[in-house]
């Protein structure tokens, strides 16, 4: 079995590798890092086909359908399709590619997969009532020097350390 230091990228140079995606994506874009807009890319494009109608009649949804270009011809989709074949290929080549349920004892792969999904909802619904995702809101807005991506990352860690207690059995 190999060691865990060998098979995950030093958490450190994870970090600053981040940051120097950000800056790279700061220079070549105008703008930061985000995940969310690809979501919502995704769902202009699947409701332009399944109900056009119902699309230009939604005051929020239809100013994405506009302009000519087709919602999933973004930078966003490419990234977040990016993130995933990365994802997938750090797990192959580190052979930790498994299909598993991590999980504490004390619950069941059923009853985690729920949290986690609810979770995602959440996180999901948070992310547009907050206009963007951790990523534009935190890392983008404080990369900006932004007091509103300051007060964003405080907020994420605080909510995540304060609720971690409840939630802790899930995971130990």
């Amino acid at each position: 079995m190999k060691e865990r230091s060998k098979t995950y990228l030093n958490p450190y140079l994870g970090g600053f590798l981040l940051g120097m995606l950000l800056l790279a994506t700061f220079y070549v874009t105008g703008r930061g890092l985000g995940a969310s807009g690809a979501i919502k890319n995704t769902v202009v494009a699947t409701m332009s086909e399944l109900s056009p109608q119902h699309l230009q009649e939604s005051e929020y949804l239809g100013r994405f359908s506009e302009g000519g270009q087709h919602p999933l011809q973004t930078w966003l989709v490419y990234e977040v399709l990016g993130v995933m074949v990365g994802a997938f290929l750090s797990g192959a080549l580190a052979e930790r590619l498994k299909w598993k349920v991590e999980h504490s004892p004390k619950i069941t792969s059923r009853k985690r997969i729920l949290f986690a999904m609810a979770g995602g909802l959440l996180f999901g619904i948070g992310s547009q009532f907050a206009r963007g995702c951790t990523s534009g809101a935190a890392l983008s807005g404080s990369a900006a020097l932004g007091l509103s991506g300051y007060i964003t990352m405080l907020s994420i860690f605080g909510s995540a350390y304060l609720f971690a207690w409840f939630f802790r059995k899930l995971w130990i």
